[in-house]
């Protein structure tokens, strides 16, 4: 399995941001593709963000609740992966895990992916 890390997290006010970075050792597969996953307290983990090295260059995906807040960028040759949260709202408190080593080709399931980190915690309050 890819050794995965996740950092950053913090507590902030509502409309604060911060910015995540996972960092991922060992990838032997191509594409590269690493997707930041949230979990609510209670809840089940939904897909944030994704990004991917294709074929006709870096393509991302983004989940419908944090399109134009998070923005998901990488630098790959350095194993990294970077989520920048802005406009940070309560219900975005939770754990941020990133997961890579896709199975199925669908980004923001996390059924699909065989590598996780142990998640770091985000704290906004109102």
């Amino acid at each position: 399995r890819v050794q995965v890390e996740e950092t950053g997290g913090g507590s902030v006010q509502a409309g604060g941001s911060l910015t995540l970075s996972c960092v991922f050792s060992a990838y032997k597969y191509k594409p590269k593709i690493v997707a930041w996953f949230h979990q609510a307290p209670g809840k089940r983990s939904e897909g944030v963000a994704a990004i991917w090295d294709g074929t006709s260059g870096i393509g991302t995906e983004y989940g419908d609740s944090v399109k134009g807040r998070f923005t998901i960028s990488e630098d790959f040759d350095k194993d990294t992966v970077y989520l920048q949260l802005s406009d940070l709202k309560p219900e975005d408190s939770g754990l941020y895990y990133c997961a890579t080593e896709i199975r199925s080709w669908i980004p923001l399931s996390r059924y699909e992916y065989q590598s996780w980190g142990q998640g770091t915690q985000v704290t906004v309050s109102s």
